[in-house]
């Protein structure tokens, strides 16, 4: 796939088009800091933020884009439900908190943020399940576009569609040279869900790594670029974060050049080198 934009879009299982790059702001504080970010971020062309309960920033998010004076339409708004609101009555509400929060009459997008919680561990499946009929409804009530999932494993998507009726559009993924998840990648696809990735850049791990050093040499561009552009060309949806101006507008810039087969081949020999990715039936929230 050619890709010329910021604005060049996937389209979902569901039809619904997303933006190929999101701005992430996973860890950007609330407040002055998180709100500017985000300014900067549609100011340089992004089109696809991407927020969650847990990341508390969702209200500057939301003022954010007040401020930006961008057609709601030319946006794409994604967060997420996080593990104290698993159950069917508590999604209800944690969607329209969002939703208030966010300032926004409609989600772009609306994902399970974490398939297994510890508090969760004995009944995750149907809890995960009554989340996703408070979800359907939303979507059929016109509150969210598209939905779908962050983190999930096999068996956790096998158990989600025994009862789904709309199938989850992504799964937001811990996704970059270091970490492929061949395993998860390829149910995703199974399903017909794009694989979205966050910390593209492996969490900043990757930014000096002499692989990824050596081929950003190759096009003159950064380690940032070069990670943001090989994600794109496994068509995965990258979620950059930074709050630096300078950093924001950089990431951008990922049009202009195309990594060799050769050079993608280096990057992906990279798996396992840092690998973060966090095991869902092993976290401890």
């Amino acid at each position: 796939m050619k890709f010329n934009s910021l604005q060049d879009t996937y389209t979902l299982n569901n039809g619904v088009k997303i933006p190929i790059v999101g701005f992430g702001t996973w860890q950007t504080p609330d407040g002055e800091v998180a709100e500017k970010s985000v300014l900067a971020a549609l100011n340089a062309g992004y089109r696809h933020i991407d927020t969650a309960k847990a990341y508390g920033n969702e209200d500057s998010v939301g003022a954010a884009i007040q401020k930006s004076g961008i057609n709601r339409h030319e946006l794409f708004v994604t967060t997420k439900l996080w593990n104290s609101d698993h159950g069917y009555e508590k999604t209800r509400k944690a969607i329209d908190q969002s939703l208030l929060d966010l300032k926004l009459d409609y989600l772009d997008m609306y994902l399970i943020h974490w398939p297994n919680p510890a508090n969760m561990r004995d009944n995750w499946a149907e809890l995960n399940s009554e989340s996703w009929r408070a979800m359907e409804e939303a979507v059929k009530a016109g509150k969210i576009r598209a939905i779908g999932v962050s983190n999930f494993r096999k068996r956790h998507l096998d158990a989600l569609m025994e009862n789904a009726e709309i199938k989850p559009v992504v799964n937001q993924i811990f996704l970059n040279p270091s970490d492929l998840q061949p395993e998860v990648v390829a149910e995703n696809k199974k399903y017909d869900m794009l694989n979205e990735a966050y910390s593209p850049l492996g969490t900043g791990g990757l930014l000096g790594n002499d692989v990824v050093k050596e081929v950003a040499a190759n096009y003159g561009k950064s380690p940032a670029q070069v990670l943001i552009r090989w994600s794109l060309q496994h068509g995965f949806l990258p979620l950059p974060k930074s709050v630096h101006p300078e950093y924001i507008k950089a990431n951008a810039e990922v049009f202009d050049f195309e990594i060799s087969p050769e050079d993608m081949v280096k990057l992906d020999g990279l798996h396992g080198v840092a690998g973060l990715a966090k095991d869902p039936d092993k976290v401890n929230f």
